[in-house]
């Protein structure tokens, strides 16, 4: 049997380090159903083959919610959905990615703060073992544009409060799994 998972996991690191898979993983080392909780929105064709790519991994068991910009609500919503019948008894609820997240709230002219706070007020609340998935933006050069710079720095702000909050935080760097709070 899997040891029992933290009420809040992140997995952090740059981009293609393994974040995605690493996460899966966690999940499904507990039974099924998972509750899979997709922020991508599939704007251009590379979008969409990402995507594609990570549903494809995906086996059965899985059930996706799309949430790109009302993560918070879907997250307080896992409770009602987990005692649908096809949801019923879900283990983990699994976040891919606060980055994609931010950037529709950004985008979509959102008020980052407000949406923030009602991420982790959901995150606390939530009835089943959540993990999150989330970019390592910070440790690049200093991006050349205003948007890009608020961005970097909302992500930080993020990912900070989001660990703060985590029992358990997992960087990942160039495939490997390194642990920065146990729980």
């Amino acid at each position: 049997m899997a040891t029992p998972l933290p009420r809040l996991t992140l997995v952090i690191g740059g981009a293609r380090s393994g974040k995605s898979r690493f996460a899966e993983g966690l999940a499904t080392a507990h039974p099924a159903p998972w509750i899979y909780v997709a922020t991508a929105e599939a704007h251009d064709d590379e979008m969409a083959d990402r995507i594609t790519h990570h549903r494809s991994r995906r086996a059965e068991g899985w059930t996706t919610i799309e949430a790109p910009r009302d993560l918070a609500g879907a997250i307080l919503a896992q409770h009602a959905l987990s005692i649908a019948a096809k949801h019923a008894g879900a283990s983990v609820l699994l976040i891919d990615c606060l980055t994609l997240w931010l950037t529709n709230v950004m985008l979509g002219g959102g008020d980052v703060e407000r949406e923030q706070t009602r991420l982790l007020e959901a995150l606390a609340s939530a009835a089943i073992p959540v993990i999150a998935v989330s970019n390592e933006v910070g440790m690049g050069i200093v991006p050349d544009n205003a948007l890009a710079r608020a961005f970097r720095d909302a992500q930080g702000r993020l990912n900070a409060a989001v660990a703060q909050q985590a029992d358990h935080v997992v960087l990942m760097a160039a495939g490997l799994p390194l642990t920065l709070k146990a729980p």
